[in-house]
């Protein structure tokens, strides 16, 4: 993934033909290679990156997609490309009791912040000014580098399918683009 590189040119790139993908896949086959992005770039639905192999791929996907590691995808071509959220800087959040740990949630809330839950921790993705406000609040704040998978949140529009593995929700994200 190129830094800026958030959406795809209308011609050919040099040395051969891009991978088209518009559509998730639901079926049975296994996937030939994967995708690995970031949160930000999960949330794109219009997208140029590289599959892991470093072939180009250009995704039109409807707006609003938000993809899920271990998602799959369908490239115009016929071959299933499989999703996978990429580490990155995040701040692991605890606290002493559930109240506080819930009060931390709900300032983050508060905030339009997109929150991944965890058995007795919260992950949020690395930013100084929520982690003054954390800490303040009497949390404990740790950086980690993870995969994120934020709450999709009680107002998605999405859908499950079985055995999937994901909510295939969409999230909120303020001031963010599709």
């Amino acid at each position: 993934m190129h830094a800026g590189d958030d959406t795809v040119a209308e011609s050919t790139p040099p040395g051969g033909a891009m991978l088209l993908i518009e559509s998730l896949y639901h079926g049975v086959h296994a996937p030939v290679d994967t995708l690995e992005l970031d949160f930000h770039h999960r949330t794109k639905s219009r997208l140029r990156a590289r599959l892991a192999s470093g072939e180009e791929v250009g995704l039109f996907l409807p707006r609003g997609t938000i993809l899920r590691g271990g998602q799959r995808l369908l490239g115009r071509d016929g071959r299933v490309v499989e999703v996978v959220a990429a580490p990155e800087d995040l701040l692991e959040v605890t606290c002493a009791d559930a109240l506080e740990l819930a009060r931390a949630a709900y300032h983050l809330g508060n905030r339009h912040v997109p929150v991944e839950l965890g058995e007795g921790w919260l992950r949020i993705q690395a930013d100084h000014v929520l982690e003054g406000m954390l800490e303040g609040l009497g949390a404990e704040v740790a950086a980690v580098r993870a995969p994120f998978e934020p709450e999709a949140g009680a107002y998605a529009h999405g859908h499950q399918h079985q055995g999937d593995g994901t909510s295939g929700a969409r999230i909120h994200i303020m001031g963010g683009d599709a």
